[in-house]
């Protein structure tokens, strides 16, 4: 009997991840989440340079140097996406649960108002600092 009932399950065997289209909602939850912990992985790096720049004189130019390089220019940019998108997603979030925007169409509109937004304010910040 276990074996027949075995048969009659048609799972897929193999699934392949990158052809799985997630909804916008899901894709906005997903990058909440993965900004939240790049910020909370990135603290330490942030503090150290803090701790490093308000030293004296010679802490502070090796602060800028750091930050001149591209490596950690390239982090600071991805840290103010993070920061951006996790900012908005949150408001997002506490709207939802002030049961403001729950409904499908205004949670996908929301959802990709946070998403365009938190790539926006990167590259507006690129172009005024360059």
């Amino acid at each position: 009997m276990i074996n027949k009932m075995a048969k009659n399950i048609k799972r897929p065997i193999f699934m392949d991840l990158l052809r799985i289209r997630m909804p916008v909602v899901a894709v906005l939850s997903f990058a909440h989440r993965v900004t939240g912990g790049m910020l909370c992985l990135l603290i330490p790096f942030v503090i150290y340079l803090l701790d490093l720049s308000l030293r004296d004189a010679q802490g502070y130019a090796e602060a800028l140097a750091i930050l001149a390089s591209p490596a950690v220019k390239f982090m600071a940019v991805l840290l103010l996406w993070g920061f951006a998108h996790h900012l908005l997603a949150g408001i997002r979030f506490l709207l939802i649960d002030a049961d403001i925007g729950v409904e499908r169409d205004s949670a996908r509109r929301s959802a990709w108002v946070v998403n365009v937004g938190g790539l926006i304010v990167p590259i507006i910040a690129l172009v005024v600092l360059l």
